[in-house]
């Protein structure tokens, strides 16, 4: 307990550089204490705030500071831990303790709310009831019949996510299962299944598992290097099941929402445990109960996207990263962290092992493995008998193509389709045509908010920016000349999905891209019927090549993998390397052999030539290589200072501000770069500018932010632009 003299550091959210200085509450509540919410006054309004200290001492004079309003926790919230992340990646990132704090917390949670009891959300059947009984309950009801299949599909037990698919009344069905004693509700968090057997593990599998077995009680960092099909979730899962033996939780982060109801079966049918899900397509009140569970030790696993990094836990005793390598780690916006590199820190303040995941490694992981500061463990070989798909370029110069299809790609489709395989498309551009045009006089449909065409989105009519999210109905005339001779151009998932259906009318299509997948469940119905075989003919962008066991795709297809050879960011042909592994990995992942097809204009392009002839790993030699010579991460540091105004001349007028602040605070082997515009220098209505810090080394790095960072505030123009840091960006655009 507290002093009742001590002054309460609260870090409350909002632009200041560090916790504001409080006198505790009148009366007789709880005491103060570091990791609890506060109620506070801040100007008019009321906020709430974490304690991140207590102290005896203010720098201001004790009669000017204002009382608390009330302590909402009895006990801390955050627990030390946490709160220490919480810091340190404020410190490191250069951003106000309060807004990371209150990132750290569900929404419900950061307004001094706690969340409500939960209602049911799955259910498990009866193991009680004899199988025969239970299907003459139901012979005469078929959506019950057909509620029932997929929970016993479910591994036996099942929840909202799992039959949110169903047709019909499905609440309806499962209340009489209820009332026939058929199924039983489940509590959110409670196990709901028995653990299902593991499959035997080949020898690089075991020896990657003893490995991390072998470290469950310290801190160490684990690389697990292993190509598409090589069975990395099963390295997981025996780690998870050694993990919990030994009393403890784990924490399993990946980069998509998309993976995550597909993973959280697996688990669940696997681990037999109680899991928490943490992402953002849940509601508020489902997050809330899954981070309390997993505070209060009632989750064992949890699963969750980038924010669960920040999810406290009772008993801490693995973390893993599945695909590290993906850019959806990255904050993009307000604080600008990398859940990956975070988790490092965190598993080392922790002193629990770390496991990172991929077939692609960052060239970040790549280089700390090099240099030893991670345990870099391989899988070489696929799992079981799947061997690895003959991938072929296909030379596209002077072809006919079909939406973006060439001849050979269309024979080699009907041929793996009559020999009922399943064929994958890969198109990383949504919409049904990138540029609508006119054709008398070339006028291109262009967002009024940024420096961007508007794609055109034909099943909507409507014209749309996938950068701002601007859109307008499709014209009818040209804007500029009037002409009603308007075409698209290009090619997006969209078009392509309507040429197959014309091509191959007797096989199911199925689009998996942002547009489809919209709707609650979506992704899981189109996941379902493309596992079930409904569907032969899959094509998507991103999102449907990112982690997906599909094992009877036996063809893939790369519609354009030219777009990520040329670009502007140093990191470009890195993505793209990454992404044709990726998305080729889908391909021949049972016993059936895989075949994939690169579409390019640039067959000798040397990136493609050392890609496909020596692999992944020989290509990153290559470009760490590179790296070094130019000294860009990961062998040297970046930081960005992005500013942007509704006209474009404060932008940079404040980055010369800032830069000429800079030269005078830099030291010997730190360099600052512009300002320049930004790549794209209009976006949503807005003018961008930014200013590069490039350093060799990362303390003096940071020693330069930590005496630039306060003066930027003070700079003439700083109010008159937003600004912003970005420590080691990610995305230079």
């Amino acid at each position: 307990m507290s002093k009742p003299s001590s002054i309460l550091q609260v870090a409350v959210p909002g632009p200041f550089s560090g916790p504001l200085d409080y006198l505790p509450p009148s009366g007789d509540g709880p005491g103060p204490l570091a990791g609890a919410r506060v109620r506070v006054p801040l100007g008019s309004r009321r906020e709430v705030g974490v304690i991140t200290g207590l102290s005896e001492s203010s720098d201001h004079p004790r009669k000017r500071l204002r009382p608390a309003i009330e302590i909402l926790d009895q006990r801390p919230l955050l627990d030390a831990p946490t709160l220490g992340l919480a810091q340190w990646a404020a410190r490191y990132y250069h951003h106000p303790i309060g807004e990371v704090l209150a990132g750290c917390l569900p929404t419900s949670l950061r307004r001094g709310q706690w969340p409500s009891a939960p209602s049911v959300s799955a259910w498990r059947i009866n193991d009680d009831i004899p199988e025969e009984q239970c299907a003459r309950q139901v012979q005469r009801s078929p959506r019950q019949a057909q509620v029932l299949a997929r929970v016993t599909a479910c591994g036996g037990a099942a929840t909202i996510g799992d039959l949110q698919d169903l047709d019909g009344d499905w609440r309806g069905a499962i209340r009489h299962l209820v009332d026939k004693a058929l199924l039983e509700p489940i509590s959110e968090f409670e196990a709901a299944t028995y653990p299902t057997e593991a499959p035997e593990l080949n020898d690089e599998q075991h020896a990657a598992v003893t490995a991390i077995c072998a470290a469950l009680d310290k801190h160490a960092v684990f690389l697990l290097d292993g190509i598409t099909g090589s069975g990395k979730t099963e390295v997981y899962l025996a780690a998870l099941q050694a993990t919990l033996r030994a009393g403890r939780q784990a924490l399993v982060l990946v980069p998509e929402i998309g993976l995550t109801p597909q993973l959280v079966q697996r688990f669940r049918q696997r681990l037999g445990t109680r899991l928490a899900v943490m992402h953002s397509g849940l509601s508020d009140g489902d997050r809330a109960r899954a981070w309390l569970a997993a505070r209060d030790g009632t989750a064992d696993v949890v699963i969750g996207t980038r924010s669960a990094l920040f999810t406290p836990l009772a008993r801490p005793g693995l973390l893993i990263v599945d695909e590290e390598h993906d850019l959806s780690f990255k904050q993009q916006d307000g604080f600008r962290y990398h859940a990956r590199d975070l988790a490092v820190v965190r598993a080392h303040q922790l002193g629990v092992p770390l496991v990172l995941g991929s077939a692609t490694p960052s060239l970040e992981s790549r280089h700390n493995a090099q240099q030893r500061r991670y345990r870099h463990l391989q899988l070489n070989r696929r799992a079981g008998t799947a061997k690895p798909p003959a991938v072929h370029l296909l030379d596209l110069r002077g072809q006919p193509l079909q939406a973006g299809l060439s001849p050979e790609l269309i024979r080699q489709m009907h041929r793996h389709l009559n020999d009922d395989g399943q064929v994958l498309l890969f198109l990383n551009r949504r919409g049904y045509a990138p540029v609508l045009l006119c054709h008398d006089c070339g006028g291109i449909a262009e967002c009024s908010r940024c420096d961007a065409r508007l794609t055109y989105h034909r099943a909507a009519s409507r014209l749309r920016c996938h950068h701002c999210g601007y859109e307008r109905p499709v014209d009818t005339r040209c804007g500029d000349c009037g002409s009603t001779t308007l075409q698209s151009v290009g090619q997006g998932t969209e078009q392509l999905e309507s040429m197959l259906q014309t091509l191959f009318p007797e096989h199911a299509v199925s689009r998996i891209d942002r547009d489809t997948t919209r709707r609650q469940g979506a992704m899981e119905a189109l996941l379902d019927d493309a596992h079930s075989g409904r569907s032969r003919i899959l094509l998507g962008t991103q999102m449907l090549a990112k982690g997906h066991d599909l094992p009877d795709v036996s063809l893939v297809g790369i519609l354009d993998c030219d777009q990520g050879l040329f670009g502007a960011d140093f990191r470009a042909t890195e993505r793209m390397a990454q992404l044709i592994v990726q998305v080729s990995g889908r391909a021949g992942r049972a016993e059936r052999a895989g075949e994939v097809l690169l579409q390019t204009h640039h067959p000798e392009h040397p990136l493609l030539v050392r890609l496909l002839r020596d692999g992944y790993r020989a290509f990153a030699d290559d470009a760490l290589k590179e790296r070094q010579l130019m000294g860009l991460p990961p062998c040297g540091h970046l930081a960005l200072l992005r500013a942007e105004a509704p006209t474009a001349g404060p932008p940079r007028a404040f980055l010369e501000q800032a830069r000429g602040l800079g030269v005078g605070l830099a030291g010997p082997g730190l360099s600052l770069l512009g300002p320049v515009p930004a790549p794209m220098e209009r976006r949503a209505g807005r003018f961008r500018a930014q200013l590069l810090v490039q350093c060799g080394d990362r303390p003096t790095m940071q020693r330069f932010l930590f005496r630039l960072r306060p003066g930027l505030a003070d700079l003439p123009l700083a109010r008159k632009v937003r600004w912003s840091l970005d420590v080691d960006p990610q995305d230079m655009l």
